[in-house]
């Protein structure tokens, strides 16, 4: 477990002064399209020697348009090179500091953020175009939900194109065996944070997703479903749920399901099926995305697909594979 720092550094990203002495703010300009209601997102990004992919994140949140926003990166101190350019990176609030994990990072994120609609976005993710505008249009239109989950398409470390995920809302008995949620696409009220105190579970170091979902869950949080595509995910092969210690808390997860509930798995996992199978998960129209990519850092490259799949083939019995090692 890394070691907790007690003197944080905030980079010179958090403050921009006109020459006039006016302080700038480093969001965007451009009219809100929600109709009386002026909602601000802040997105946070939790951070660990991924210097190369925090570049492309951040690039794909600092191109919205239609919103208002903010981007607090949260760096653990990386030694990759990041500390230096990223405290000189206007486009961030930028907070470099020790944290005990990926979790804690983004609770001291969710503290310091001023938005009403946070979300947060790992460095091997991105934002689709559109994606904050999208989301605060749903919101407008869905007052009572407070938390919106949206769809995501996962790419290679290329950017090539593996599958799209739709979410679902979150089944009391699906969960432990089929989580039809990728964090990427989350976003949730203000309230869920200040209001209820729903933050993460700093005990869980790779699963603590799950572990908030069941939260809010017990908690009676009102989910909805947003039908459309925010994000990207990289599957790179080396993300965190595929390494020994997620799959330490997976197996230790499971076990706390209740026993009818793993007697009765196979019923389970067919039923999520059928719900995905209603959902209109698999027929999906001929698509296009554009994101950010190594080869292209400084412009989104598009990517067109003619015959787009909701399986995630390399995923396909991963957790029943991975329980077994």
């Amino acid at each position: 477990m890394r070691a907790r720092s007690t003197a944080p550094t905030v980079a010179a990203s958090e403050r921009r002064i006109h020459p006039a002495g006016r302080e700038k703010s480093n969001l965007p300009t451009t009219p809100l399209s929600v109709k009386n209601y002026p909602v601000k997102f802040s997105v946070v990004t939790p951070s660990f020697r991924n210097s190369r992919w925090l570049k492309l994140c951040i690039a794909s949140v600092a191109d919205q348009q239609g919103v208002e926003f903010e981007h607090i990166v949260q760096d653990s101190c990386s030694d990759d090179g990041t500390q230096d350019w990223l405290p000189h990176d206007r486009r961030v609030r930028a907070f470099i500091e020790k944290d005990p994990g990926m979790y804690d990072a983004i609770n001291r994120g969710y503290r310091r953020a001023q938005g009403d609609i946070f979300a947060y976005l790992n460095c091997d993710e991105q934002y689709l175009p559109g994606a904050l505008r999208a989301v605060g249009d749903y919101f407008a239109a869905h007052p009572e939900t407070e938390v919106a989950l949206a769809g995501t398409i996962v790419v290679d470390g290329r950017g090539q194109y593996m599958c799209h995920r739709h979410s679902l809302a979150p089944h009391p008995q699906h969960v432990w065996f089929r989580f039809s949620v990728l964090t990427s696409s989350v976003f949730l009220r203000r309230s869920v944070i200040r209001q209820r105190g729903l933050f993460f579970d700093t005990r869980w170091r790779d699963l603590g997703d799950f572990h908030w979902f069941v939260a809010l869950m017990k908690n009676k949080v009102p989910m909805g479903v947003c039908d459309t595509f925010t994000s990207a995910f990289a599957d790179t092969g080396e993300n965190m749920n595929l390494k020994p210690n997620a799959i330490r808390e997976m197996i230790e997860t499971t076990a706390m399901a209740p026993r009818w509930v793993r007697a009765l798995k196979p019923a389970w996992v067919v039923h999520h099926r059928l719900r995905r199978l209603a959902a209109g998960h698999f027929s999906l129209p001929p698509t296009a995305y554009s994101l950010y990519t190594f080869a292209s850092p400084e412009r989104r490259v598009t990517f067109k697909v003619p015959k787009p799949t909701a399986i995630w083939r390399n995923r396909l019995g991963l957790a029943e594979r991975l329980a077994k090692k």
